[in-house]
């Protein structure tokens, strides 16, 4: 059996560089990576490292093929796939790893920090913030300069590592100009040409297709956008800002449900709208559901695959796992359905027999006493408003029959508590009531004049059904903290309102920091990210292209291109610098010449002046003086003297 060598060490000054790209590569993926993973990684380079240091031998391949498989099982396990962004990406990171342990050679670590251009281009797949161009082009740059790393010490050329970083830099630097121009010309299509499965695991909800007390409140500690909108002329007042979701009315004694798209569809059939439409633009952030949020209530959209489902929610088929954009036009003016049939009366009325007994007594004496369900409604409201109701966003725990243990007992608590005590109170004397969930409120950003509407924003309301009003909107928080609905959860805070909520209010410049930021974040998602056929015909018919098609822009892109690469190839031209002239070569190549006998390939000085001698004796003297001013003058240190020794001797030699 052979005994297996250990490695030789060349590897131990490139290695380094190869490490660091490849791990600067796996960064924007470790947040979704299982921790195994990431730890295989750091053993593997770390161990591999070590091989080259003490010169050991690299692992059997046995016992990569059982690392191998281990490795494809345990991303199977963990994602229940080994297809899509997420199990794709996992598994170029643990084989990345992986490859360490059999490089033996530059190839292999070519191949490794090919490998590591590959993560980098992956990372683009999740999400595509504005920090991801500087991240894309400092990775660029330091694969570079690990792949000039490798290189020199290959050709065993001393260069200084901030040499190849500029060598790296300028290549890159070189190429923005054609990338710029593909990026401008080049036909956008409004879908792509392929789809893969996308992972959404870092896209957040906000809000789930059920409520229960507390799931909102959590929420409002959040400062994650959830949306942006961009409205078109005046925007609507905060009161008027409710951002419809999605509708509940199934209730089980503790939590509201019954959210279900694909049911049935209904909507706009008993809509009746009044006063001035509200047109603005929505940019959505993903939440991995299927309803979209409108301004309440949206009577047009603009993406052909959305519909309206029966309580006149937006949703599509396919859930939002990506940020998308569309237009809208909403009326904060409206009647939903006047009149109702006895089937859909029951569907909103029942209650669960046995649970929040006292509520329903409470609901039932007061409707005796009001006289009229409309009395009713607003006696309910005065109540939350007169008695010592308190809004928080830390509410004790309720237990099995929530909404008693609320109204008697804590009387705190936020949207949800009075949304759903108030739906079950109307239910409990017959009218039909149900939950919608979605956001209130909103920030202006003045730096870009559009709305920012953030997980903090998130909020439960009541819809009751009267005959003749039909379906609209009562929201028993307002009774309770008008200044939420008024201002907003931002605006509570900035006031210092919102202390008494439990929420702290933001240092001023830091807020304004912030809003600068998501400034930049919009542009970013609007123009970069957003960049289809729309935007790109009117950004050429801006610079001066009239009705611009795809084979314009076509024959436009290959006129730039064939520009900057000639350009680019100039510049190059000028900076380049041929090696000087070997002088002792010239020389010598001058001798040969003149003794007439043509060296033969691979033969060397001292071998040519012997067989020069044997073929002409009375030059043998002569042509062991060039020979030997020739060597000094070619391989000795640099000496002008030695040059000018071997001028002379060359000179001399006479055929």
């Amino acid at each position: 059996m052979a005994k297996r060598t250990g490695t030789d060490g060349s590897l131990l000054a490139s290695l380094p560089w190869t490490l660091a790209a490849l791990g600067f590569s796996v960064v924007p993926h470790v947040q979704y990576l299982p921790i195994w993973i990431t730890v295989a990684l750091i053993i593997c380079a770390t161990w591999r490292f070590e091989i080259e240091r003490r010169r050991s031998a690299l692992p059997r391949p046995w016992v990569r093929v059982i690392l191998a498989l281990a490795c494809f099982f345990g991303v199977y396990f963990s994602y229940d796939s080994v297809s899509g962004v997420g199990p794709g990406s996992a598994l170029l990171a643990i084989m990345a790893a992986l490859k360490l342990l059999e490089t033996r050679r530059r190839r292999d670590q070519f191949v490794t920090l090919f490998i590591s251009i590959f993560l980098v281009m992956s990372s683009l797949l999740r999400e595509q913030h504005i920090w991801s161009l500087p991240y894309l082009i400092l990775a660029l740059v330091l694969t570079m300069t690990a792949w000039l790393r490798m290189s020199l010490a290959d050709d065993g050329e001393e260069t200084s590592v901030g040499q190849s970083f500029k060598t790296g830099s300028r290549l890159i630097l070189y190429a923005a100009p054609l990338m710029l121009a593909m990026w401008v010309l080049f036909p956008r299509i409004g879908t792509p040409f392929w789809a893969i499965p996308v992972d959404t695991s870092s896209a957040t909800s906000g809000l789930s297709d059920s409520m229960s007390p507390g799931d909102i409140s959590s929420l409002s500690l959040s400062n994650a956008v959830a949306f942006r909108v961009k409205f078109e002329g005046r925007v609507p007042d905060p009161i008027d800002r409710y951002w419809r979701g999605l509708v509940l009315y199934r209730f089980n004694g503790r939590t509201w449900s019954g959210w279900d798209p694909k049911s049935e569809r209904g909507g706009q059939n008993e809509l009746l709208v009044a006063g001035d439409p509200v047109r603005y633009q929505v940019t959505m952030e993903p939440t991995r559901q299927q309803w979209l949020f409108a301004l309440d209530i949206p009577l047009e959209w603009s993406r052909s695959e959305v519909f309206m489902g029966p309580q006149y929610q937006l949703a599509r088929e396919q859930p939002v796992d990506q940020r998308m954009a569309y237009e809208a036009t909403s009326y904060t003016q409206y009647r939903i359905d006047p009149e109702m049939t006895p089937y859909f009366k029951s569907r909103y009325t029942p209650l669960p027999s046995g649970r929040n007994a006292r509520t329903v007594e409470l609901a039932k004496s007061m409707r005796q006493v009001a006289g009229s369900d409309e009395s009713f409604v607003e006696a309910v409201l005065s109540k939350f408003h007169n008695e010592e109701f308190f809004y928080t966003l830390n509410p004790p725990a309720l237990g099995s029959n929530p909404v008693d243990r609320f109204l008697f007992d804590t009387k705190r608590g936020f949207c949800e508590h009075y949304a759903s005590a108030f739906a079950v109170m109307m239910r409990a004397v017959g009218i039909p009531s149900r939950i919608v969930l979605g956001y209130q409120g909103g920030e202006l950003n003045p730096l870009g004049s559009y709305l920012i509407v953030r997980q903090a924003d998130a909020h439960a309301w009541t819809e009751v059904w009267l005959p003749n009003r039909g379906w609209h909107r009562v929201d028993p928080t307002g009774a309770v903290a008008p200044e939420r609905i008024e201002a907003g959860i931002a605006g509570a805070m900035m006031s210092g309102i919102g202390a008494s909520w439990g929420l702290s209010s933001p240092i001023a410049w830091l807020h304004s920091m912030g809003l600068t930021w998501d400034a930049l974040n919009a542009k970013w998602n609007d123009w970069i990210l957003g960049y289809g056929p729309d935007k790109q015909e009117s950004f050429l018919e801006w610079l001066g292209m009239n009705e611009p098609d795809w084979r314009k822009m076509l024959l436009t892109l290959t006129f730039l291109v064939a520009l900057m690469v000639g350009i680019i190839s100039i510049i190059l031209m000028m900076r380049y610098r041929p090696p000087p002239k070997d002088r002792a070569a010239i020389l010598y190549r001058k001798f040969t010449r003149k003794a007439g006998l043509p060296p033969n390939c691979g033969e060397t000085p001292q071998a040519y002046a012997i067989r020069l001698a044997e073929d002409r004796r009375e030059l043998a003297t002569d042509a062991d003086l060039v020979t030997e001013q020739y060597l000094l003058a070619r391989y000795a240190p640099p000496n002008a003297g030695a040059i000018e020794s071997l001028r002379a001797a060359v000179s001399g030699f006479n055929n």
